[in-house]
């Protein structure tokens, strides 16, 4: 997720299967897409349309064909149907609230969000049904709160202006402790600098490591949870990583927005070696009808990828929408 925008495995619980019920019976807000179907997944639209001025920066998905999407501008969340093009609202906006990066967790029905109300940053739990707001931890000290994945017992958020990872403690079920956050400083090999943009995406690799991109110097990189030590991952083929905004995992597939390029996302196989990881790059995806992408949520076997439009005339009026992508 970019900084252009500084206005400031479980079973599913209850909650998740009513909410997916509830998302899909409800009367769409906005006008479904009509959009031509492609050759691969033929009965999925090729772009889904969102609320005019919505502003959009984080994705992800729940059960079925269910997303989320947040905006940056109005800290407002919006739900919707990846099948049928229907969206509704899910979380109002408030004055001051902005959302960046977005996160479903199945085993408890709850988005995470990431991002901040006026100067502070904050890390959201939002009920996938009602929309209600279950938790709101502070983060003291935050530059810009970006992305976070959702681990076993953890939630894990880059800070794009502080070189640190943020900590925010889950029950064994999955559920927020109320703990305050706490911090792991990005330490080893992190490129780290004053006055640079940062770590943006984040996943979780098959043995417990994260990987982070980094806005600036590009690469990718493998961070240790318990100590912060932080390696360079090799990147083979292809061209270089030279930028990136938002991840997404899919198995050992890292799929790596604006990796390469404003209008693309590269797509690498990780492979690990002993301790350390390595990425191969696989393919690098575009279509027309990119426009700033800025992250991407995996469903229905289709990569989701939202279109941020950074810099669009009137975006409190302009059009906005995912785009499908084909998974490699």
């Amino acid at each position: 997720m970019d900084n252009h925008h500084a206005v400031h495995p479980g079973t599913p619980s209850r909650r998740l299967v009513l909410g997916s019920a509830a998302a899909v019976a409800v009367t769409a807000l906005t006008t479904p897409v009509a959009s031509a179907r492609s050759r691969r997944g033929g009965h999925l639209p090729n772009s889904v349309a969102l609320p005019n001025g919505t502003q959009p920066e984080g994705v992800t998905s729940g059960p079925g064909a269910t997303f989320y999407v947040g905006s940056v501008a109005d800290g407002r969340i919006v739900t919707g149907n990846l099948r049928t093009g229907e969206v509704r609202p899910l979380l109002p906006a408030a004055a001051g609230r902005s959302l960046r990066g977005l996160f479903f967790d199945r085993r408890t029905g709850l988005v995470w969000a990431v991002g901040s109300l006026g100067e502070d940053g904050h890390i959201w739990a939002v009920d996938a049904m009602s929309g209600a707001v279950v938790s709101d931890t502070m983060v003291p000290g935050a530059g810009f709160l970006n992305d976070l994945v959702v681990t076993r017992r953890a939630v894990w958020a880059t800070d794009s202006g502080v070189n640190r990872l943020t900590v925010v403690r889950l029950t064994r079920h999955g559920e927020p402790t109320g703990a305050a956050a706490r911090f792991v400083e990005l330490t080893g090999e992190w490129p780290g600098s004053t006055g640079a943009f940062n770590a943006n995406g984040i996943r979780r690799l098959p043995d417990g490591a994260l990987v982070l991109n980094h806005s600036t110097s590009g690469g990718l990189w493998q961070v240790d949870r318990r100590t912060g030590v932080t390696r360079r991952i090799e990147v083979v083929g292809g061209p270089p990583i030279t930028s990136g905004d938002g991840l997404e995992l899919v198995g050992k597939t890292l799929y790596n927005v604006r990796g390469n390029g404003a209008f693309a996302v590269v797509a690498t196989r990780m492979r690990r070696r002993g301790d350390e990881w390595r990425a191969e790059w696989v393919d690098t995806l575009t279509d027309p009808s990119l426009d700033v992408p800025s992250t991407a949520t995996a469903a229905l076997g289709s990569l989701w990828v939202v279109n941020a439009r950074f810099g669009v005339p009137s975006p409190e009026t302009a059009t906005f929408a995912l785009t499908r992508l084909p998974q490699v």
